[in-house]
């Protein structure tokens, strides 16, 4: 605008998909979502939701679908199920209805959610616990051992 030249003029700056889609306020939309950006919905939405990145639903926003995404925060109302790889932030005032998937999971006291939750283990932890359960099995084995000796 004020030199003449455009983003895709300057000279190493290449977009990965680190913007974020928004649906605002008052927008109404049918059908699924595909995004490897952030995504924010206000307005509302009847369709699943695929993202590679963070999902956020604001205050106004309304989703009836499943949502698949990296990270969530819902502070409207979301009717489906939820998965995330990461953190899923149910913010206060929001109405989740339907199950959800997430490796963490923050709950606000003025949320509302109705389903079932299934925390999925962070790879990390899944290698750890892999190691240290034949440890224990072994600890076990060895203190039946005492108490029949004994």
């Amino acid at each position: 605008m004020f030199n003449g030249k455009t983003k895709s003029d300057m000279p190493g700056e290449v977009s990965v998909g680190t913007s974020t889609s928004l649906i605002g306020a008052g927008t109404t939309m049918k059908g699924d979502i595909t995004s490897n950006g952030d995504l924010r919905i206000d307005g509302s939405l009847v369709g699943n939701i695929h993202c590679s990145a963070k999902v956020v639903i604001g205050a106004g926003g309304v989703v009836q679908g499943d949502i698949n995404g990296q990270q969530a925060d819902i502070m409207g109302k979301v009717t489906g199920t939820i998965k995330v790889k990461e953190l899923l932030q149910l913010k206060g005032g929001s109405h989740m209805n339907g199950n959800i998937q997430a490796a963490k999971l923050q709950i606000e006291p003025s949320a509302n959610f109705n389903g079932e939750c299934h925390m999925t283990p962070a790879a990390e932890s899944g290698v750890l616990a892999g190691k240290s359960a034949p440890e224990i099995k072994r600890e076990v084995k060895h203190a039946e051992t005492a108490i029949a000796a004994g």
